[in-house]
């Protein structure tokens, strides 16, 4: 699998696989301007990764803030990696959240809810 490795800007998040790992990080604000050019070839890339996985997935989720267009795609990566889980390989989701960022555990929880994969809730200190 060929790895991702799409830098940080003000408006969109980091998204990276780690192939040695088998880790994917995605960490930032994720408030693109077209949410379709940002995140169709994370999503093919997703698409493909998941044709083959690896047979155990870490997976950190750092972010600060998203809009809704972001959340329904998060939402379809993470279902690409339940689908992952559901073949018998290990996933792990880790989402990390500021300890006075309510908006953003709720998210998580929200998340996780939603998911029949390991979902860890992280609180980290700012």
């Amino acid at each position: 699998m060929e790895p991702l490795n799409i830098k940080e800007t003000p408006r969109t998040p980091m998204i990276r696989y780690n192939p040695e790992k088998n880790k994917i990080e995605i960490r930032g604000k994720s408030i693109p301007e077209d949410p379709r050019d940002f995140f169709n070839p994370v999503l093919k890339w997703f698409e493909d990764f998941t044709s083959s996985p690896p047979e155990k997935t870490d997976v950190d989720v750092k972010l600060e803030y998203f809009n809704t267009s972001s959340s329904k795609t998060f939402l379809q990566i993470f279902k690409k990696l339940e689908n992952i889980a559901k073949r018998k390989k290990k996933v792990n989701i880790n989402w990390y959240y500021e300890v006075d960022d309510y908006d953003m555990k709720e998210c998580g929880e929200d998340y996780r809810t939603m998911l029949k994969v390991p979902f860890k809730m992280i609180e980290v200190l700012e």
